[in-house]
């Protein structure tokens, strides 16, 4: 304070705007966006409704299927995923573990969601990183973009989200997705651009035309690439599946919250117990079938 005795208050004070002129811009703003919601509301509705459909009915169809089959259909895709029994074991282990504790049904509810999340990024993410790997200008103008949605802090996702779609489970699904669909599409687009470039001349070569060429050599060598990037995708749902039960995601999510709201802790522990297993299967399992998608790559193209 000593040093601004003798400064102008223009280099000692930072020369904001105005409360009232910051005023003005936020109810404008907001008042602008409400009344976007009040316009199209119900058409926004219509387009997410399908959404909500399957949501429910896959959760329907893992809450209510008799466990032992759940238990069996996931073991046998962890086992075809990474062929590796340690894996396959660790995963029928968890989830015994998790039933034994109460958790199945919550548990059978977040991967519902994961799954939905992660299916809609994939079908969203791998069009658009492939766009990105075609374009230098479409990449220069994603990137941005994904650079803003990877580095906003997660709670502010849904702000927009609540105001828009209200609280519920669809809701909370966009603002998954939102969060875990930029390593979808980085990593797409890294993998197709770090095809060898011989290998595309040698297509051309051939007289292969643009989409043979993505289809028939692209993609398949991309193909460990995009597999990492599903495997973040599938990370970045299970760590926002938490966040989202704020605003009306059930599941595990929703019961690390109340937890934290009333400080049980074994509550909160048992279910990050849960999410954590989860997660390490999902993680194991992508990994594996990612180094066997690179190993088969090799033996053909090496």
């Amino acid at each position: 304070m000593a040093i601004c005795s003798f400064l102008p208050d223009l280099l000692c004070k930072f020369p904001a705007i105005d409360d009232g002129t910051i005023r003005m811009a936020r109810k404008s703003v907001d008042d602008g966006f409400k009344g976007f919601v009040r316009s199209y509301g119900d058409a926004i509705d219509a387009v997410v409704q399908p959404l909500q459909w399957f949501l429910n009915y896959l959760e329907r169809a893992f809450v209510s299927s008799p466990w032992i089959l759940i238990l069996i259909i996931m073991v046998a895709i962890v086992y075809l995923g990474s062929r590796n029994v340690k894996i396959t074991i660790g995963t029928a282990f968890s989830m015994v573990l998790i039933g034994l504790v109460g958790l199945w049904n919550d548990t059978m509810i977040t991967l519902a969601m994961v799954t939905v999340c992660t299916l809609i990024s994939i079908v969203i993410g791998i069009p658009i990183g492939i766009l990105m790997a075609r374009s230098d200008r479409v990449q220069a103008f994603v990137n941005p973009i994904l650079d803003v949605m990877q580095t906003m802090p997660s709670f502010v996702y849904l702000i927009p989200v609540v105001m828009i779609f209200g609280i519920g489970k669809v809701p909370g699904l966009i603002a998954v997705v939102i969060y875990a669909v930029p390593p979808m599409i980085r990593l797409t687009n890294l993998g197709i651009r770090l095809v060898d470039k011989e290998v595309l001349e040698a297509a051309d070569a051939f007289g292969s035309s643009a989409w043979q060429k993505l289809k028939n050599v692209q993609m398949p060598l991309a193909l460990p690439t995009i597999m990492a990037g599903i495997n973040q995708t599938i990370m970045m749902s299970l760590a926002m599946v938490v966040v989202a039960s704020m605003i009306g995601v059930g599941g595990l999510g929703k019961n690390v919250l109340q937890a934290i709201a009333n400080q049980f802790f074994t509550v909160g522990f048992l279910n990050g117990f849960a999410l954590v297993g989860i997660a390490i299967i999902f993680d194991r399992t992508s990994q594996a079938f990612g180094r066997r998608l690179q190993k088969h790559s090799e033996v053909i193209h090496g």
